[in-house]
């Protein structure tokens, strides 16, 4: 049977101990077990291969030399033998001989230090600290290189946009604008201060989209003027701007409960149009967008969307991913990637939920919003 102490937090540092004594695990865990240190326990070398296995990121193992079947130096040679285990700092602890013999066989197996029993209990608390803290600064150093590598892999899809994506209705302004300097059609005049409505309205979009993003990763998140409203009067107001572009779709909104809530009714309007106008582009046409607000929770009002159409599996788990690659058809959708990613933001802001899910031909997105907000998001724009 494997021993191990209670079920720690994710951010528990964890160090293996080895002894075929029980006694010996016992003291050992309580010198260098706490609220920062998980002490995982094994008393055999068989057990504490299993305990590996199960267990990622150990800052740290206390490996008993002499115990039956697997030595503490077959332990060691076969935790150095493996990809994944062979960066763990080895100590090996023996109450045998002090000859050298023994030392060079432990270091050799990979050990850093080599301990005689009586153990100092200050000497190996000192030891051991000095891999806990270096195991913590690994730890903030690699958590420091995924987010500075996220931020350039953001700032490069920054450039992307400008380049591109913005590109596109700019150069349609300026040719009509130039156009229109040389038209005296009334008709074809007012066509084209059409066109360089929408591809003005286009860029507002694109641009406001990267204000948020800037806003949700550089300024601590984005900012909310809460006030009581209705679920309802926002789903409703939503449908009849996103609907006009669409007239030949079918949409059925269904409310029930109490809709009433303390809520950002603009940024909730911006996620239910990002869920609606994508139904509404990539559903499919025959069958009606759905939309159903249910407040007969008490403390929660929840929001479907519904159209069908299936998303890949492989692409539902990086649907509400910023600036996401691959999916996009320049023929089919206009935005950059970040609706859903902005859509997430607000929900998460207020608190709540958002999920999606493709089954049986129908996808659909799920809001899930608690009436009153954080204390944390009640600050205003």
């Amino acid at each position: 049977m494997i021993l191990t102490s209670a079920k720690p937090t994710e951010d528990r540092i964890k160090c293996l101990l080895v002894d075929d004594v029980p006694e010996n695990l016992v003291a050992l865990e309580a010198l260098l077990g706490s609220d920062r240190v998980e002490v995982l326990k094994a008393q055999s070398g068989p057990q504490a291969l299993e305990l590996l296995l199960s267990h990622g990121d150990v800052a740290l193992a206390l490996l008993d030399v002499q115990m039956p079947d697997m030595n503490g130096f077959e332990l060691a040679e076969l935790i150095r033998g493996s990809e994944r285990t062979r960066h763990i700092p080895l100590i090996f602890i023996t109450a045998g001989t002090r000859e050298q013999s023994w030392q060079f066989r432990g270091y050799e197996s990979g050990a850093v230090d080599f301990l005689y029993k009586p153990i100092d209990p200050h000497m190996l608390s000192m030891k051991a600290n000095v891999f806990f803290e270096l195991h913590e600064r690994k730890r903030a150093l690699a958590r420091q290189l995924e987010e500075r590598t996220e931020a350039l892999r953001v700032n490069e899809m920054f450039m992307a946009v400008l380049s591109h994506d913005l590109r596109t209705p700019l150069q349609s302004i300026v040719m009509g604008a130039a156009l229109l300097q040389r038209q005296i059609d009334p008709t074809r005049v007012a066509s084209l201060a059409q066109r360089i409505s929408q591809s003005g309205e286009r860029m507002s979009g694109l641009i406001e989209d990267l204000l948020d993003v800037t806003r949700i990763r550089q300024a601590g998140g984005l900012t909310l003027a809460p006030t009581d409203v209705c679920m309802q009067s926002l789903v409703e107001r939503t449908l009849d701007e996103v609907q006009a572009g669409f007239p030949e779709r079918a949409v059925k909104a269904v409310f029930e409960g109490d809709l009433v809530g303390t809520w950002d009714g603009n940024r909730l309007c911006q996620v239910l149009a990002n869920l609606v106008g994508n139904a509404l582009h990539h559903g499919e046409p025959d069958v009606p967008v759905r939309v159903e607000a249910d407040g007969t929770g008490s403390s929660h009002v929840v929001v479907t969307v519904s159209n069908g159409g299936t998303i890949p599996p492989s692409l539902l788990p990086h649907l509400f991913n910023p600036f996401r690659g691959g999916e996009r058809r320049p023929d089919s959708h206009k935005g950059l990637g970040l609706g859903l990613f902005i859509a997430q933001q607000i929900v998460l802001t207020h608190g709540g939920s958002i999920c999606a899910n493709s089954i049986d031909g129908i996808t659909r997105f799920r809001v899930e919003l608690p009436r009153q907000l954080p204390a944390l998001a009640t600050r205003t724009a």
